[in-house]
């Protein structure tokens, strides 16, 4: 209705405005098709060259035949909506140029679709480089120029795998370098990263031999030699040659982590390692930040397209924690646990994904994660439901619909329907683990077990004199935190199945999740108490137990305030892992006084204390104390990079592809702050300023083609609301006021009337 207002609205208006030409065009999600790397640096050599190397290169490699194409939509004009499109695809630029495309001509299509448009031309051929461009038009009556044209490779096989780009190779210099005296220098690289050493080192004969230590940690100036848990250190000694010559540290394989089934490094990179500080013992040359260099392995990361800033300093440095996080996580090209075991985990990857989105505008990467993981499943029974959630975060976030239609099956198997017992709950305990349903689900192992949160008691769960992060839960037959996903996966594969056409399921799976909630709520939730037990047969109430029917909408919207001042009272009684759904709960509920306390903590158990720690990258806990075979390399603890422009910032898509983004920020006191983040449709800006309890200004970008529902604080009873100086009412709704805009550039205005 929103987009059809809009359509409505500014038909025909606008006639003699400058045509824009759609740009960042993208190939199976892929932006940078064209980019081309020889050993991991990138270069500026087009692929159709690559037959003329003698040099091992890498790019990205199309392996649909059929691939998906999509752009940005550019407009001066606010509230423009794409009408059409025409695309060309050719197997040599200059039959774009002349408009003689030999493999397709769409012909002017009349379609709002820029994100995921279907190639149907002639089959492409593996092997084979093919060009393409794109022009569109508008509400406004615009027909923009054609875009710049759009290279990209086909793979030798195509398989309908996703594709992604290969992993980059940045050298980085050290920040400071200070001399230990006796030959020795301390150099420190600024941030933790994964990577190798190069060091351009003198010598006057060929006897002497270097000393260089590795390490994340300091202890008294050095670096830490028994860092303890899985915090990296290396020492490594480096016989010299006569003369200055440039060397490379050879970085030796940790059996745990370069055997199957963790994922092993390319060739073209070879074995990294976790790495900030450098030392160099028994040179005696000094040496300058030139002479040393780490030669850092990451996925492409483009950092300035999220950026964000507030009133609050805890805030920001959180923020940038948990964005960095993501790049330098990315070293093994797919979503891995840290670099202790280096295995995909769902868990890991489902916040990895939501935290990649906010912070780049890159989905090869979470798609491939995915999809790995569809087939190498783990072990705990929500994390095979989290499955669910992936693919569905990625139809969402795309408006690609190609992962669901090819994993539909298996995305059903893994709601665990199976393990369904009489009551209508879902349990591991129950006898109903069979080799069908196992192998339904590609899993490998003897049985699924449930998790609710890791370690659920001391040290790998298994020392049960430690406490945990699980806040003592009861594990009994039927888990309240495992029905709860449940709901979950039941609720988003009838979204799936609606999307794919599959009628029968929708109603069917969607009438499921409706008794498994119902089930839940009768079962589980105490209502003397109001509050969620663990499960059946037991009166213990963990943080978990409320937490999670809150977060995925299970709770009844009247014991919603009271299920939150229990969460207020059991604090961070979770690992940085639950805390994702934490927030999720606790934004879900209105309370962004207590979501902003939790992001803005200083105590132990807080992102703040990550970086007191002496660590640049999110951890796997929040302090050595809860975890102490830890790593200090973990993105499943970055949760507040999706959750500030999630929640705080309330930027969301409301339909697939971000067609309808909500725009609901819950600030609580901050004063001031300002955020852009990436969308498949391009750019989102948001701003707020507050005087507190009297007015609340928003400013906002939204990008062509898209629309915005903008929730607004309803500071009295008894309020003015302006959009772009113009009065409006809005629609109340709780405690927001709620009104809608289409792109461009809009401020917001509500105010309290006396």
């Amino acid at each position: 209705m929103l987009r059809c207002f809009f359509l409505l609205a500014f038909l025909g208006a606008g006639l003699c405005m400058e045509a824009q030409p759609p740009s960042r065009l993208t190939t199976d999600l892929l932006e940078h098709t064209d980019r081309l790397f020889l050993d991991g640096y990138p270069t500026g050599i087009p692929p159709a060259e690559t037959g003329t190397f003698v040099e091992r290169y890498q790019l990205a490699e199309i392996r649909n035949p059929r691939p998906f194409l999509g752009w940005v939509v550019n407009s001066r004009q606010p509230n423009t909506v794409q009408t059409a499109y025409r695309i060309m695809l050719a197997s040599s630029p200059e039959m774009l140029g002349s408009e003689t495309p030999d493999m397709w001509d769409s012909g002017r299509t009349e379609s709002d679709n820029s994100v995921a448009v279907p190639y149907t031309g002639k089959p492409l051929q593996p092997s084979a480089v093919y060009y393409w461009k794109v022009k569109t038009w508008d509400n406004h009556g615009v027909e923009s120029a054609f875009s710049f044209i759009r290279s990209f490779a086909t793979a030798a096989r195509l398989d309908g795998a996703t594709a992604r780009y290969p992993l980059q190779v940045s050298d980085e210099h050290p920040v400071n370098i200070r001399s230990l005296g006796e030959g020795g220098s301390f150099a420190d690289f600024g941030k933790d990263a994964f990577g190798r050493l190069k060091l351009t080192l003198s010598s006057t004969r060929e006897t002497d031999t270097v000393t260089v230590h590795l390490g994340e940690s300091i202890k008294e100036g050095r670096i830490d030699r028994t860092p303890g848990g899985t915090i990296r250190y290396a020492v490594y000694r480096l016989p010299l040659m006569a003369g200055t010559h440039t060397y490379t540290v050879k970085i030796r394989p940790d059996k745990r982590n370069t055997e199957a089934p963790a994922v092993l490094m390319p060739d073209y990179t070879g074995e990294v390692l976790p790495f900030r500080y450098c030392e160099i013992e028994h040179h005696h040359p000094a040496l300058t930040p030139v002479d040393i260099v780490r030669q850092t392995v990451h996925y492409p990361f483009n950092e300035t397209a999220a950026l964000f800033h507030s009133s609050d300093s805890v805030l920001n440095r959180v923020w940038e924690l948990c964005k960095y996080s993501v790049k330098a996580t990315s070293f093994a090209g797919t979503y891995v646990d840290g670099d202790r075991e280096r295995i995909p985990y769902e868990a890991d990857a489902l916040i990895n994904q939501l935290c990649h989105y906010a912070v780049d505008r890159e989905y090869a990467i979470a798609r491939h994660s995915h999809e790995y993981l569809i087939h190498h499943p783990t072990w705990p029974t929500e994390w095979i439901m989290q499955s669910v959630l992936m693919g569905w975060a990625d139809y969402l976030y795309t408006g690609n619909p190609a992962s669901l239609q090819r994993f539909y099956e298996d995305l059903k198997a893994k709601t665990l329907s199976g393990l369904k017992e009489s009551n209508g709950l879902i349990s591991t305990r129950t006898g109903k683990q069979t080799p069908a349903l196992l192998q339904a689900i590609h899993y490998k192992g003897k049985q699924l077990s449930d998790i609710v949160d890791w370690p659920q008691s001391g040290i790998l769960g298994l020392e049960k004199s430690s406490p945990g992060e699980a806040d003592g839960f009861v594990f009994t037959d039927y888990n309240t935190v495992v029905n709860a996903y449940h709901y979950e996966a039941l609720r988003l594969v009838s979204l799936i199945a609606g999307v794919l056409g599959h009628t029968g399921d929708e109603v069917y799976y969607a009438g499921e999740a409706g008794r498994v909630k119902g089930q839940i709520n009768r079962l589980l939730f105490d209502r003397k108490k109001g509050v969620y037990r663990d499960g059946l047969d037991t009166d213990h109430t963990s943080l978990h137990a409320g937490m999670f029917p809150v977060a995925f909408g299970i709770a009844p919207s009247g014991r919603v305030k009271q299920l939150c001042a229990f969460m207020r009272s059991r604090g961070l009684a979770c690992s940085v892992y639950g805390s994702q759904f934490l927030l999720e709960a606790v934004y879900n509920a209105h309370d962004a006084a207590y979501g902003l306390a939790l992001l803005s903590s200083t105590g132990e158990r807080s992102w703040y204390n990550m970086l007191r720690a002496g660590s640049t990258i999110s951890m796997e806990a929040w302090d050595n104390t809860y975890k102490p075979n830890q790593d200090w390399n973990h993105a499943w603890g970055s949760a507040p990079a999706n959750i500030i422009p999630r929640k705080l910032m309330g930027i969301e898509p409301l339909e697939p592809g971000f067609r309808t983004i909500r725009i609901k920020p819950q600030p609580d006191t901050l004063s001031h702050a300002t955020i852009k983040t990436p969308s498949i449709r391009g750019d989102i800006h948001v701003s707020f300023t507050q005087r507190h309890g009297d007015v609340f200004t928003l400013e906002t970008d939204i990008p062509a083609n898209s629309v915005a529902e903008v929730w607004l604080p309803r500071l009295s009873n008894r309020y003015r609301l302006t959009v772009d100086d113009i009065p409006l009412k809005g629609t109340v709704n709780g405690d927001f006021v709620v009104t809608e805009t289409g792109s461009g550039k809009h401020r917001f205005v509500i105010s309290r009337v006396q």
